[in-house]
């Protein structure tokens, strides 16, 4: 007898060993049809399991939250077979699910082309149609290694090859096409469905590694119905038009070149907008009881020796030898910084929490590929304070610092924010017992500040467990940005102590925080998130005075000072173009208002206010459009 248990808690037993197909079917018609897989315990498994003993068991459908990535895993085999039918001259390597789709890299002498996508994703919509069963086979490894040599498949043998001997191995055949994969798979290619779409190709090196052969990566993505599909693909074409690095072009922010590669030229107004965001959060510190420091770029490689960063960031790293024989690395964080300016003086426990902030420039290498925009760079400026406190206080300072972040992210326009618990990663500093100390107290600390957190596991920082804050933009997008870490290894390491109640020396717990993340590319999704049209606090320009004649010139450069006078960012337009030419011109720059004179106007001391996306236009008294435009334009915190 095999007894399963079900999640609403009851049992059904069976007289021998038993499939999930089977225990769908007795559930019900209707399940037993939306079945896709089953889960015992954590592991998801196919469908045609074989279940020999008792096991509590949950059917998969397509309402499971990971029944999406089982969807992309089985697209990715689907196009794999359909290239080989299509070019069977061409190597199959690695295809796996990805967010929102998936992607297989392909060994193949002639590029593939828009035209090859078209054939290849018209031969996967007849795959599905075809209703292929999708069966696992276990083999013996030298066997399986024997088979795909046998078929020139010499990436697949490479793979299988470097599995221990004494492990079967999975494979899993549709048709006539055959693949090494851990599973599980759709019980048939008809099970995907026709909701997907094949979108571009990329080139990939073989294993991720720059000294092995390039590859071709198909990318493609892959959803459970039409309007699924439809939304996403609607999604990325918005996604384009927000694009920052277009938006920087356009409205005149900021640009890159090769001579700086990774780094980022900002114009008048980008460097307007970034003042602007740092002015805000300065405020937002100080009302906060943060004091701001600045720390060294260069420091001498026997510091990060001391804190553990050189063993597991040289790599990425820049450093500089001298003429003394010293190596100095730029900093690629500013930790390590802030626990010498804590260690200048004897601290007291009466002393802490202390709150130490700063608009910290840093340097880490990142491959070329790895870089998008101001998104990935590789000399970026992080909004980083470090608290150095008492462990009693690890959980005041978690929920201030969460409300804190809570209202930066509101004042910007971010009110979707999810968050993220990442534990221990496999390679870190400090023992177990700390971990399980710094772990607890991160736990405890989140739900005291009434955080729900979404269990990230082995991604915490080398030397402790980390809260990560992740936005949605207006388009659905997720960016991960701010952070909080709790440290019990870098102070000791470091050698930082206070003075404890008990009159003897304690390494202080150092939390590790940041709200923005990186300048730049918070910038860059800000950017993307208002499409430009920033709220009026935030924008470069937030009024341009446009003259309708030269008659109205004099009276223009009054109104530019009154507006400077008042603190508001304005500038001129006296071209002399057409009104409907400047309005149209600055609308596409994104500024939130023009002020439109000419003769009537400069007479009346008036002023016709226009604002962005707006019909109609206001005419108001100058000194009336100045409190306006004023009260508009006051940033959240000052």
């Amino acid at each position: 007898m095999v007894a399963i248990t079900l999640p609403d808690g009851s049992v059904r037993s069976f007289d021998g060993p038993v499939t999930g197909t089977t225990v769908a079917a007795s559930i019900g018609a209707g399940l037993a049809k939306a079945a896709l897989a089953i889960r015992i315990g954590e592991d998801m498994k196919d469908l045609e399991a074989i279940i020999d003993r008792d096991v509590k068991l949950s059917i998969v459908t397509a309402k499971d939250a990971d029944a999406l990535e089982l969807l992309r895993h089985d697209a990715a085999h689907v196009m794999a077979e359909a290239v080989k039918e299509l070019y069977p001259e061409t190597q199959v390597t690695i295809g796996p699910a990805i967010e929102n789709g998936f992607y297989y890299d392909f060994s193949r002498a002639t590029p593939f082309t828009p035209d090859d996508l078209v054939k290849i994703e018209q031969r996967m919509h007849e795959i599905v149609d075809r209703d292929e069963k999708i069966v696992r086979e276990e083999w013996e490894r030298d066997a399986a290694v024997k088979f795909f040599e046998g078929m020139g498949e010499k990436y697949k043998a490479e793979i299988i090859a470097g599995i221990p001997a004494d492990q079967p191995i999975g494979l899993y055949r549709q048709g006539a096409f055959i693949d090494l994969c851990r599973g599980p798979h759709l019980p048939t290619t008809k099970k995907l469905g026709h909701a997907f779409k094949l979108m571009k190709v990329a080139g990939a090196y073989w294993r991720g590694d720059s000294k092995n052969e390039m590859l071709q990566r198909i990318y493609g993505t892959a959803w459970f119905d039409q309007k699924q599909l439809d939304a996403y693909l609607l999604m990325l074409e918005e996604a384009e038009k927000r694009d920052h690095r277009r938006l920087g072009r356009e409205m005149n922010l900021f640009h890159q070149q090769e001579e700086a590669v990774g780094s980022v030229f900002w114009h008048p107004k980008g460097w307007t907008l970034w003042r602007t965001v740092e002015s805000y959060m300065r405020r937002r510190l100080e009302k906060n009881d943060y004091q701001e420091v600045k720390t060294p770029q260069m420091l001498d490689r026997a510091l990060w020796e001391a804190s553990g960063h050189w063993d597991k960031f040289q790599a990425n790293m820049f450093t500089v030898h001298t003429q003394d024989d010293r190596t100095l690395a730029i900093k690629p964080m500013n930790c390590p910084c802030h626990v010498q300016i804590f260690k200048t003086g004897i601290t007291s426990y009466r002393d802490l929490p202390l709150r130490m902030a700063e608009f910290g420039s840093c340097h880490r290498y990142e491959p070329s590929g790895a870089m998008h925009g101001i998104m990935r760079v590789r000399a970026f400026t992080q909004d980083d304070a470090h608290i150095f406190c008492t462990p009693d206080q690890i959980t005041s300072e978690t929920i201030a610092f969460c409300e804190l972040l809570k209202d930066v992210y509101a004042d910007f326009g971010f009110t979707d924010v999810k968050v993220k618990f990442s534990d221990r990663p496999a390679l870190r500093a400090g023992s177990d017992e700390v971990w399980d100390k710094a772990e607890k107290a991160l736990l405890e600390a989140s739900a005291a500040a009434g955080i729900e957190t979404i269990l990230n596991p082995g991604e915490g920082a080398f030397y402790g467990p980390k809260l990560e804050f992740v936005l949605r933009d207006a388009i659905g997008r997720d960016w991960q940005c701010g952070t909080l870490q709790v440290d019990f290894v870098l102070p000791d390491r470091l050698d930082a102590h206070y003075i404890g109640e008990d009159g003897a020396k304690h390494p202080p717990v150092m939390l590790h925080r940041a709200i923005l993340g990186s300048f730049e590319r918070f910038l860059g999704i800000l950017i993307e998130h208002h499409a430009g049209r920033f709220p009026m606090w935030l924008a470069p320009v937030q009024v341009v005075i446009a003259t309708i004649t030269n008659e109205a010139d004099d009276y223009a450069k009054a109104v530019l000072a009154r507006l400077k006078a008042a603190g508001i960012r304005a500038e001129l337009d006296l071209r002399n173009e057409k009104i409907n030419y400047k309005v149209r011109e600055h609308s596409l720059a994104k500024v939130p208002v023009m002020l439109v004179v000419g003769k009537k106007e400069a007479e009346n001391q008036s002023v016709a206010l226009r604002t962005l996306g707006g019909a109609n236009q206001e005419i108001l008294a100058l000194e009336d459009a100045i409190v306006k435009i004023a009260s508009d334009s006051t940033p959240p915190s000052a």
